[in-house]
């Protein structure tokens, strides 16, 4: 009978574990994910991302952007920087459906540096936020696109 009660225990425990994780990813993450991931114009965008905070231009943001896209399905970017203590780096493009590319979570102890890859509808700037003791920075690069990706 103890065998019994330990089987009977170890699956409702497992059970319960499993239907708290899927309530959970299901409801809340996916609203998060509709808010930040929607239709907008790029100032309505950084205005719900960042509120009133002033995103200070810096060159210690390195960007490799391609300056020609021949196919906006695939456009790579590789990101460096020399600023400390960056937890939060974010990536946009100004004129795509939906602006908002991107948000890399780090550990500030770390060296930064992403590499990604992603859709460009035309012709716009990219812009690279990072977020590092309680500052913003950004920088922007303007890439051209000569075939759409985001069914252009």
């Amino acid at each position: 009978m103890f065998t019994k009660r330990r089987h009977f225990l170890r699956q409702i425990i497992t059970l319960s574990s499993y239907t708290t994780g899927l309530i959970f990813s299901k409801v809340s993450l996916g609203n998060w994910l509709a808010s930040d991931f929607s239709k907008q114009a790029i100032d309505a965008t950084l205005k719900q991302q960042f509120g009133d905070q002033i995103l200070l231009t810096t060159p210690k943001i390195k960007l490799k952007l391609p300056r020609v896209a021949e196919n906006g399905s695939v456009v790579p970017i590789t990101i460096t920087s020399s600023i400390d203590n960056i937890d939060t780096v974010y990536i946009f493009a100004e004129k795509n459906p939906v602006p908002f590319i991107a948000k890399f979570s780090i550990a500030p102890e770390l060296e930064t540096f992403i590499g990604a890859r992603f859709k460009m509808k035309e012709t716009c700037d990219v812009i690279v936020v990072v977020h590092a003791d309680g500052q913003y920075y950004q920088t922007r690069q303007r890439v051209k696109v000569t075939l759409g990706g985001c069914g252009g």
